[in-house]
């Protein structure tokens, strides 16, 4: 059962993120912008021209909703890092590390929604990197440490996006967007992590043991 209520925590953590999310955003007076500004706007506190990393007007309504939004994710993702133990996980190194650096990020999610961008920049900077750096370099040890039941190109994929969102962290310091703007290139260093916490969550709740065409190998859920 507690297994089961792991893989909820990340469906329900990541969901309730995109739903609030779209609420937040809809609610700017000037239109959001997923190109031209980042997730952390969206919790900022105070209405203000913002000169860093590019210049954008951010104010907005619900930045409450929105932090709380961004402290329920943390909280979920550490929880789920913590029950899915060995239905998911190899035991070892790679895997306890894996492990240890996403539970990391859901801290990164907490803090940043404890500490907006506009009100302490350093403990939200702090926060960011414990997602987008700690969180996607777990991402990438998790496909050596996922458990053998889990299928080779659901490693391989877990392996990948944190490479790609890796990636696209380098690109968004370096400012080198590639035509998707400072918060499109943000969003694919961020994401990654949030879409495969609620893929890996969705088939941990609706596949079961014993069922046809999953036996061998197959997501263990209890």
């Amino acid at each position: 059962m507690k297994v089961r209520i792991g893989y909820a925590a990340w469906v329900v953590g990541v969901v309730q993120f995109f739903v609030i999310h779209g609420i937040a955003e809809s609610a700017w007076a000037r239109p959001y912008s997923w190109a031209q500004n980042n997730i952390s706007d969206l919790g900022n506190a105070r209405c203000a021209l913002q000169a860093a990393p590019e210049p954008r007007y951010v104010c907005s309504p619900e930045h409450g909703l929105m932090n709380g939004s961004f402290i329920v994710l943390g909280v979920l993702l550490v929880v789920g890092a913590v029950l899915t133990g060995d239905a998911l996980w190899r035991k070892g190194p790679a895997a306890a590390l894996a492990r240890l650096l996403l539970a990391g990020a859901g801290t990164g999610f907490v803090l940043a929604g404890l500490a907006p961008a506009d009100i302490d920049e350093n403990l939200h900077v702090l926060g960011a990197l414990l997602i987008m750096a700690g969180g996607n370099i777990g991402l990438v040890l998790a496909g050596s440490g996922l458990a053998d039941h889990v299928r080779p190109p659901l490693r391989r994929a877990t392996a990948l996006m944190g490479i790609t969102a890796i990636t696209a962290l380098g690109l968004f310091l370096s400012r080198h967007y590639l035509g998707l703007g400072m918060g499109g290139m943000e969003r694919v260093a961020a994401f990654p992590l949030l879409l495969w916490a609620l893929a890996a969550g969705a088939l941990g709740l609706v596949r079961r043991p014993g069922e046809p065409g999953v036996s061998a190998p197959r997501w263990r859920t209890v």
